[in-house]
C-alpha cells in the first residue's frame, strides 16, 4: 500500500523525519518496501515566467521565449509548445536536471542554430499526469524562481507491505494508529460529520442475502456536479498509485485509501426499481468496469435492480450503471460482505480489485454509517448536491470479541517484560478496551484477534521486536537422528555424484508451454493450471528434458560450446479418479561439444548415445540400483531416436530409466540444434537397497590375491546385443568372474556373413590360493558354454 507524507500527516500529528517513519513501521511489522520522494525527480525544476515569445527564424513550429528565474539575467529558451505565451507562468528545467519522463539530462544546446537554456516542461514529461498537449501553465500567484518541488508540495511516497491478517491497516488512519501506539506522534481525533438528510432515500435499498451480504447501506445525493475534483485529492491518489477519474469517482476511491471503507457510486438515472444485494442466477452475466463481461453462479452475491445485475458485490462495479461527468443524481452504497465469500467469487472469476483485496480480508463491521458519512460530506463539499436519509438494510456482525487476557503471558510467550502499564496503554492506543480485570474488549476491525496470544503479539510489536533478545533453542546431547528421508538422502548422493561427474545442475520451471508439455506427454493426461502465472506456462511437466532443452539451447544461443546439464525435479501427472501423482525424476541433456577441437584429433567432437548410456549407468550404480542385472531394451520413447536409444530394465516391465538422442523431430519442435543426448531416471522405479543401507561404508579389504585376465574372442550372430554376451559371460561362474567387457567388435573379412567377432575380456579373482591352470580351464570352459547359449562360438 502507498501513501504520502502529507496524506499520514492529516491522521498524525508527528514531527518525525520520513527515515524515523519507516524505521517505525519496520519495527511494529509493517515492512516498508520502498520510499520514493518525488522532489528527487523535480530538482533542477523551477517556477518561470515568460517575458517574450518569438517565432523561431528557421522552424515553423518553435518559438524562441526569454523566460524570468527569478535571479539574474532572463534566460533564452527554445519550446515547441503550441500554448507557451508571454505573460505565463510555467516550469522550467534548468541544464544539469533529469526529466522524469524520460531520464534525458538537460544541457545547454542550439536548437535550429538557436542557444536554448533548458526546457519549458510538461505535466507528462514532469511524471504528473498523462497530459502532454502543451507546457504546465501555473497560477498566477506562483511564485517565480521558486523550487517547483517545494511549491507543488511534492510529499514522499512510502511503499509498505501489509501483511494479510492486518486488514486494519489497509487505510493510511489504520497506519497512523499503530504508529501513535508506538509513541511516533498523536493520533489526530477523527471528525465524523453529523448529516441530517432531506427526505427519503430515492430508490428501495435491501440485501436479500444476509449470509453474503449481512448489512447494505445507502442513500442518494441529488444534482451533483460530476467534475475534476480537487488537486489537493489528486496529488494524494496519485501518490497511492490511483489514477483521478472524476470527482465522485475520486472521492470514493480516496475514502476507500484513508480509512479502508470500500464503498460504490451508482447513476442513480441508470438504475431501475429496488437496488437489492442478492444471490446471482447461473449463467447470469455482468460487464465490469474494466469492460469484461463476467458469468456468474449462484454462489455469489451481487448488487442488482429489476434489469438485472449491476455490481459484483466487494469486488468490481458495472460499466452500465458507472458515473460520468453527466450524472447528476447518484446512490452511494456502503456495505459488509462476506469474506470468505468475497475470496471465493474473486478466484472463480479470476478477477482482482482494491476492494476485493480490502473485503477478503475483513473490513471493519462498524465503520458503515461514518463511512457513509464522510463520503457524504465530501461529494457535497465538492460536488453540491442534496444528500437523502440514510437506509440501512440488515445487520452487521458488530458483537465485540472479549478476550480474558493474563499480562504476564507477555512474559512466557513474547520473552520480553513489559509493565502491566505500559501493555494497557498499547492495548487502549490501539482502541481495545481493558477491564480493571483485564477482560479486553476488541474493535470489530480486528479480525484477526482471536485468543490471549494475539494480545501478547500486539504488546510486543508495539514494545518493539528489536526488545527481544535472541536465544538459542536447547540443544539435547549426543548425535541427532536424522531427518532426511531415504527418497531426500537418494537425491543428494544423486547430486553430488552428478556434479562430481562433470555435469552442471540446472533448476528449470516446473510449468511448459502446452504444446512441450504434449511432445513429452506418451499418452498421459496432463495437468493444465487455469489460473497460471503466464499463459505461455500453464502445464505441468509430465519430463524434466523439455525444460533441460530450453536451458541448452539458451546456452547455445549465447555462444556456450556445449552444456552438460542435470536436473533433479518432479514429473506431473494425473492420477486414478484426477489425483495428482508427482514422480521424482534425474534428467540430464548433454548438447553440443564434448571436446574442444584440438591438433591431437582435429576437430570438436560431440556427444553420442554411448556418452547417455554411461551417464545413465553412472548414477543408477549412485543410486544403488542393480547395474549388473540391468536390461538394456528398446522403447524409449517416440521423442527418441529409434536408432539411438534404450531403457534400462530391471525385468520386463521395470523401467528405471531411457537414455539417448533425441528425435531430430524433438529437436525441430523445440528449435535445437542437434546431435543432443537425454537420460531420464526415474527414481521411484529404483528398488530400495535391502537392510536399509547405512551412514557407515563397509570396511575396505582388498583381495588379497592379484586377479588375472583372460581374453576371448566369439562368432555371434550379427544382431546379438554385446550387452547380453557380456550378461552371460558374468554369469559363468559368479565367484571366480567378477569383472567382464567388450573391448573389440569386428566384422568383414574373415568373418562369415551374417556374423560379428566380439572380443570380451574376463577378470577372473582368486580366493585363498592361486587358480591352477586346471581350475582355469574349468572356468574357461563354463565362460564359452555360457557364451554358446546365446548363439556364440570361440573363434579358432
Amino acid at each position: 500500500m502507498k501513501f504520502s507524507l502529507e496524506w499520514l500527516t492529516d491522521f498524525l500529528d508527528t514531527e518525525a523525519t520520513v527515515g524515523e517513519i519507516a524505521a517505525a513501521l519496520n519495527a511494529i511489522g509493517h515492512e516498508v518496501e520502498g520510499i520514493e520522494d518525488p522532489a528527487d525527480k523535480l530538482s533542477g525544476f523551477r517556477v518561470a515566467k515568460v517575458l517574450t515569445a518569438a517565432p523561431h527564424p528557421d522552424a515553423d513550429k518553435l518559438q524562441v521565449l526569454s523566460v524570468d528565474t527569478g535571479e539574474g539575467d532572463p534566460l533564452q529558451v527554445v519550446c515547441g509548445a503550441p500554448n507557451a505565451r508571454a505573460g505565463m507562468l510555467g516550469v522550467l528545467g534548468l541544464p544539469g536536471a533529469v526529466v522524469p519522463a524520460n531520464g534525458m539530462e538537460l544541457r545547454k544546446s542550439a536548437i535550429r542554430g538557436v542557444e536554448s537554456n533548458g526546457m519549458m516542461c510538461s505535466v507528462r514529461e514532469l511524471e504528473l499526469g498523462d497530459e502532454h498537449d502543451g507546457i504546465i501553465e501555473l497560477p498566477e500567484d506562483a511564485p517565480v524562481g521558486a523550487s517547483f518541488a517545494d511549491y507543488s508540495d511534492a510529499s514522499p511516497v512510502f511503499d509498505v507491505a501489509i501483511t494479510p491478517n492486518r486488514p486494519d491497516c489497509m487505510g493510511v488512519l489504520g497506519i497512523a494508529r499503530d504508529l501513535a501506539a508506538a509513541g511516533l506522534g498523536k493520533l489526530r481525533p477523527l471528525a465524523v460529520p453529523q448529516i441530517t438528510g432531506d427526505g427519503a432515500c430515492a430508490v428501495e435499498i435491501r440485501t436479500d442475502d444476509a449470509e453474503g451480504c449481512p448489512a447494505f447501506h445507502g442513500r442518494t445525493i441529488m444534482g451533483v456536479a460530476n467534475g475534476a475534483s480537487p488537486e489537493w485529492m489528486q496529488r494524494r491518489l496519485k501518490a497511492a498509485g490511483q489514477r483521478p477519474i472524476s470527482a465522485i469517482v475520486d472521492i470514493t476511491n480516496y475514502v476507500m485509501l484513508a480509512h479502508g471503507r470500500p464503498a460504490h457510486a451508482y447513476d442513480l438515472a441508470k438504475l431501475s426499481g429496488a437496488v437489492v444485494a442478492r444471490r446471482a442466477h447461473d449463467g447470469e452475466q455482468v460487464l465490469a468496469l474494466n469492460e469484461k463481461s463476467y458469468t456468474l453462479d449462484q454462489s455469489m452475491t451481487v448488487i442488482a435492480d429489476d434489469a438485472g445485475v449491476h455490481d459484483i458485490a466487494g469486488i468490481m462495479g458495472g460499466e452500465h450503471s458507472g458515473v460520468t461527468d453527466s450524472t447528476a443524481d447518484v446512490l452511494f452504497e456502503v456495505a459488509y460482505f462476506d469474506p470468505e465469500r468475497i475470496g471465493v467469487t474473486g478466484r472463480k472469476l479470476g478477477l482482482a480489485s482494491d476492494a476485493r483485496t480490502r473485503f477478503e480480508r475483513g473490513v471493519d463491521p462498524a465503520f458503515l454509517d461514518d463511512g457513509l458519512a464522510l463520503l457524504t460530506e465530501l461529494i457535497v463539499t465538492i460536488c453540491g448536491g442534496t444528500p437523502s436519509e440514510v437506509v440501512r438494510a440488515g445487520q452487521a456482525p458488530v458483537e465485540p470479541k472479549v478476550v480474558q487476557f493474563d499480562p504476564t503471558l507477555t512474559t512466557r510467550l513474547g520473552g520480553i517484560a513489559v509493565s502491566e502499564d505500559e501493555q494497557r496503554r498499547i492495548l487502549e492506543a490501539l482502541d481495545f478496551t481493558v477491564g480493571a480485570d483485564w477482560q479486553v474488549t476488541c474493535p470489530p476491525r480486528r479480525h484477526d484477534i482471536e485468543g490471549p496470544a494475539d494480545l501478547v503479539e500486539e504488546v510486543v510489536r508495539i514494545h518493539g521486536l528489536d526488545h527481544v533478545a535472541s536465544v538459542a533453542l536447547p540443544r539435547a546431547e549426543g548425535v541427532a537422528m536424522p531427518t532426511a528421508t531415504p527418497l531426500q538422502q537418494l537425491e543428494r548422493k544423486l547430486r553430488r555424484a552428478a556434479a562430481a561427474s562433470g555435469l552442471n545442475e540446472a533448476v528449470t520451471w516446473s510449468f511448459l508451454p502446452t504444446a512441450d508439455a504434449e511432445h513429452f506427454a506418451d499418452g498421459t493426461e496432463l495437468w493444465v493450471l487455469d489460473n497460471p502465472i503466464s499463459e505461455d506456462m500453464k502445464a505441468m511437466r509430465p519430463s524434466l528434458i523439455p525444460g533441460l532443452l530450453a536451458a541448452a539451447k539458451r546456452n547455445a544461443d549465447r555462444g556456450a560450446p556445449g552444456s552438460r546439464l542435470f536436473e533433479i525435479g518432479r514429473r506431473y501427472f494425473r492420477g486414478k479418479g484426477g489425483a495428482s501423482d508427482e514422480r521424482p525424476t534425474l534428467g540430464v541433456v548433454l548438447a553440443g561439444e564434448k571436446s574442444a577441437r584440438s591438433w591431437s584429433q582435429g576437430k570438436a567432437t560431440g556427444f553420442d548415445a554411448y556418452d547417455a548410456k554411461a551417464a545413465a549407468m553412472a548414477l543408477l550404480g549412485a543410486a544403488g540400483a542393480p547395474v549388473d542385472n540391468l536390461m538394456v531394451m528398446g522403447e524409449a520413447g517416440e521423442q527418441f531416436h529409434p536408432g539411438q536409444s534404450a531403457t534400462l530394465r530391471l525385468g520386463p516391465k521395470n523401467v528405471l530409466a531411457r537414455f539417448g538422442a533425441l528425435h531430430p523431430r524433438t529437436l525441430k519442435a523445440f528449435d535445437v540444434d542437434g546431435p543432443v543426448m537425454a537420460v531420464e531416471i526415474f527414481l521411484d522405479a529404483i528398488p530400495a537397497r535391502r537392510g536399509g543401507g547405512g551412514f557407515a561404508r563397509p570396511a575396505y579389504a582388498p583381495p588379497a590375491l592379484q586377479a588375472l585376465t583372460r581374453d576371448f574372442a566369439f562368432l555371434v550372430p550379427a544382431d546379438l546385443a554385446a550387452g547380453d554376451l557380456v550378461k552371460a559371460v558374468r554369469g559363468a561362474d559368479k565367484q571366480a568372474v567378477v569383472d567382464a567387457r567388450v573391448f573389440d567388435v569386428f566384422s568383414g573379412q574373415g568373418v562369415p556373413e551374417g556374423k560379428k567377432s566380439v572380443a570380451v575380456e574376463v577378470v577372473l579373482q582368486p580366493g585363498e590360493k592361486s587358480f591352477t591352470d586346471a581350475e582355469i580351464k574349468a572356468i574357461s570352459d563354463k565362460v564359452v558354454a555360457a557364451a554358446a547359449k546365446q548363439g556364440a562360438e570361440l573363434r579358432g
